[in-house]
């Protein structure tokens, strides 16, 4: 027979469980947010203004090719990800913070190209496809009952499978296997989006608010749905983006 005194006392842990688990969700969002939109105007800044633009390529006659500024700015994301990863343990969560907001600077940077690839109405159209997708899969991570770790295992082999097959096809230059590429990027950032705040509502669920460790896992939770959404939509621009 269940202990009727013990059942409340479970109720109120549930609750209070639940009350961390979205005040954590909620600053993971906050940092997200931030993130994408310093990389959103950085993005339009760089794409649209000449001068901007000659920092990071040099014109010729014959187009327009990357300088060493611009290679930098291209490969530096990658290693900043790669140092918040491996230097958790070590960084601080002010550390943290910074080199996250560095990384959304050179992400839009980075990312300005598109500007001068697509038209503005596409990529306005499929940043709203890609954070109404982002929308209801972030909902149905949080609210589903269902165990969504055994997927979350495939989909990362599918993350390297993609690498994978881009490589090759930079090589290949097959316009069929981009397309297919693309479709499939859409479709595994959509799971992984779900996927994730899943996982962010299990570690929020058991912190301690307001300590440094659990800052820490703030930053790097915006940090994994920043590339969820990012992902998401370069997937989409490239499978649907109407190009100049």
């Amino acid at each position: 027979m269940e202990n009727p005194i013990k059942s409340p006392i479970n109720s109120q842990e549930n609750i209070k469980e639940g009350v961390i688990a979205k005040s954590f969700l909620s600053n993971v969002f906050s940092y997200m947010a931030a993130a994408l939109t310093i990389t959103g105007v950085v993005a339009y800044w760089f794409g649209n203004d000449v001068g901007m633009q000659s920092m990071m390529y040099n014109v010729t006659l014959a187009g327009m090719s990357l300088n060493m500024f611009g290679y930098f700015v291209m490969f530096a994301p990658l290693g900043l990800v790669l140092l918040m990863s491996f230097g958790y343990q070590k960084l601080s969560a002010i550390t943290l913070l910074g080199l996250f907001m560095v990384y959304s600077v050179l992400m839009g940077m980075s990312m300005s190209t598109i500007f001068l690839i697509y038209t503005s109405t596409s990529i306005v159209t499929t940043f709203l496809i890609s954070a109404g997708t982002f929308g209801v899969m972030a909902f149905l991570g949080y609210t589903t009952k269902t165990d969504l770790t055994k997927f979350g295992s495939l989909l990362m082999m599918g993350v390297i499978g993609i690498i994978i097959a881009m490589v090759v096809n930079m090589f290949i230059g097959s316009g069929t296997m981009d397309l297919i590429i693309s479709a499939l990027g859409v479709l595994i950032f959509t799971g992984l989006t779900a996927y994730d705040v899943q996982k962010l509502k299990r570690i929020g669920s058991g912190v301690e608010y307001g300590k440094n460790e659990t800052n820490k896992l703030v930053i790097m939770g915006a940090l994994n749905l920043y590339l969820d959404f990012i992902n998401l939509f370069l997937f989409l621009l490239r499978f649907m983006g109407g190009r100049r």
